[in-house]
Order: structure tokens, then sequence, then C-alpha cells
């Protein structure tokens, strides 16, 4: 139970003036952390690989100091205050912040190696994981990378599973966002594609009722685009494709593409190089599919790696995020 003493009941006189950190020990940090996990100076004090009497004098100091009490002395124990509870948060990121450290002077000394794991789903695989990974392996070669591409739920679950470090996906259920970071992107922009001269692409406007009957290949069934793109259908009140092929496969649709009749909703960045290169084109048809944005996701207060680690600011500098802003890591 946290103890009643608040900072409105002038149970202390905080010291005024300009602080000072160099009157702050490190040792004082860990300690007041390892007294908020075993409420007994004692125990503290051999977690904190000190004496009882090294470690009372060490808070003593720090109460001093900071001008308040932090901890009301019990004959059970100890408790932290309301001041004590803030400088153990502040103190439980310092000692983070300071193992972080350790741990890249440590991996830049020896050469950054480990590896990093990143799933994707398909607009980003194309284009920004692609230059992230390319600005990792100049800087760090000896990092080795691990890329899956899938649908976003996928990606979520095997991100939550611990079997990713970081994922570019959608996040589909606002429950994930409790226990992910989720920095988003630019909504990509979407449009139906068939081969070049395909016989509609020569049309000036298309409605849906030509395009209804022609031989569509879909995502699955529970892809978020598929999802999106029957509401739309349902929306305009009109029957869904039945000659449909379904493909998750960038390289198989745009093949089937190209050697068949068929069209495809697609995201349009992706698709480029095969429309710079004459294979494809673009329907004369403005194609109404808001999936929402993909992002940058992480676990919340997962530590990572150094490789990881590296991995995650090369995604966030190539996605033109600020790498050195209070968000530039996961929570």
């Amino acid at each position: 139970m946290t103890s009643a003493i608040h900072p409105d009941g002038g149970a202390g006189t905080i010291a005024t003036g300009r602080f000072d950190p160099t009157r702050l020990k490190t040792r004082q940090l860990a300690l007041i952390v390892q007294l908020d996990i075993h409420r007994s100076v004692l125990r503290a004090a051999d977690a904190a690989h000190m004496t009882q009497p090294g470690a009372t004098k060490l808070l003593r100091e720090l109460e001093e100091t900071m001008g308040v009490p932090l901890f009301e002395r019990h004959p059970r124990g100890v408790e932290p205050t309301w001041y004590g509870e803030v400088l153990i948060r502040h103190a439980r990121s310092v000692l983070a912040e300071l193992r972080h450290a350790y741990d890249e002077v440590s991996a830049l000394k020896a050469g950054l190696t480990g590896q990093a794991m990143i799933g994707t789903e398909v607009t980003a695989a194309t284009n920004l994981v692609p230059q992230a990974v390319a600005l990792l392996k100049k800087r760090f070669p000896q990092i080795r990378i691990n890329i899956e591409m899938e649908f976003s739920e996928v990606l979520v679950q095997r991100l939550q599973e611990g079997k990713l470090d970081m994922i570019v996906a959608r996040i589909r259920n606002p429950d994930d966002l409790a226990e992910l970071h989720y920095a988003p992107l630019a909504e990509a922009q979407h449009a139906l594609f068939a081969r070049a001269g395909h016989p509609l692409v020569k049309r000036k406007a298309l409605s849906w009722d030509e395009l209804a009957p022609q031989t569509w290949i879909l995502p699955p069934k529970g892809n978020v685009m598929r999802n999106q793109f029957t509401q739309l259908f349902l929306e305009l009140q009109l029957a869904l494709p039945t000659d449909v092929v379904e493909s998750s496969s960038l390289p198989v649709i745009t093949s089937l593409l190209q050697m068949s009749d068929m069209i495809a909703p697609l995201a349009r960045e992706p698709v480029r190089p095969y429309c710079i290169a004459g294979a494809l084109e673009p329907l004369p048809f403005e194609l109404d599919l808001k999936l929402g944005p993909a992002g940058i996701v992480t676990r919340r207060g997962d530590r990572l790696s150094p490789g990881a680690r590296a991995m995650l600011q090369a995604l966030r500098e190539a996605a033109g995020f600020d790498t050195q802003g209070p968000d530039a890591e996961s929570d």
C-alpha cells in the first residue's frame, strides 16, 4: 500500500534553486529501485551489493539532496512516499538507458553483430524495408537480417508471440495498442491494375457494373483488403464477383495479370516498377479503398537487442521519422 505522505502534506520542503545532477550517485538510484522491489533495507542492500549501514547512509544522503522523504520507515520495512514513487520511476528509466548505452558501446567495440527479425506487409516490402536494410548493412555488415512478408493480421500475432522484433503492418484491433507501440506511416494509395493493352485500359471511364463480371485476383478471405473490398461491394448493393482467383503473392498476381485479362486491386507503390517497364497499367477507375495506414510496430516495454535496435533506427530513418525525439524507441 502506498504511503499517505503526499506532496501537499508538507512532509518535506523541496530544495529550491538550480538542480545539480552531480550530487546524485548511480548507486543511490539502484538502491531506491531495490527498495521499491523488496520494501526492506536489508534485502535491498543485499540485492544492490552493499552493506545495510552503507544503504542507510546512501538513502539519507539522497533524501537530503532532494529535500524530501523518499521512504516511510515501518517496523515491517519501508514504503515509498509520493516523492519516492516519482524518483523511483525516473531512476528505472535512467538505469535502463545506462544499460542500453553499455550494450551499444560493447557491441560497437566488437563490431556490431547479432540479428534482427522484421516482418512486413507487401507495400513496405517493396520500398521502405529494403531501404532500411540497405542502410543498416552499410553501417553494420555483420548483422544478420531476417525478413518475413505476410498479412498484417499474421504479423501482429507473430510480434506478440515474440517471434519478430518489429513489423511494418496495420493494426485493426484497438486492444492490441495496449501492448504495442505503433508509429503510423502515410496511407498507401490503391488502384485497379491490368496488363498493358487490356481492353478496359483504353476506356475513358469504367463503372462497377462493367468491372464486376471480370475475372478478379483478390486476397484470401479474412485479409483486410478483402474485407474492405467486400464491404465496398455491399455498400454499393452490387453482387460480389464470382469469377475470382485468390492469392496474396505479388509475384503470382503480377504474372497472372501479364498473361491474362484478369484485374486486381493493388497498392500503387509495389506495382510502380511493372508500370514503368510497360507490363501493367492502372485502369481508368477511382478505387476508393481505405485500408488505414500501416505503421512501424514494436512491443511496448520490450528491450531489443543491439542489432534489432540498430534495425529499428534504420527503419525509422528510412521512413523519415525523428530518430532523436521522445518517440524514437518503443516504450
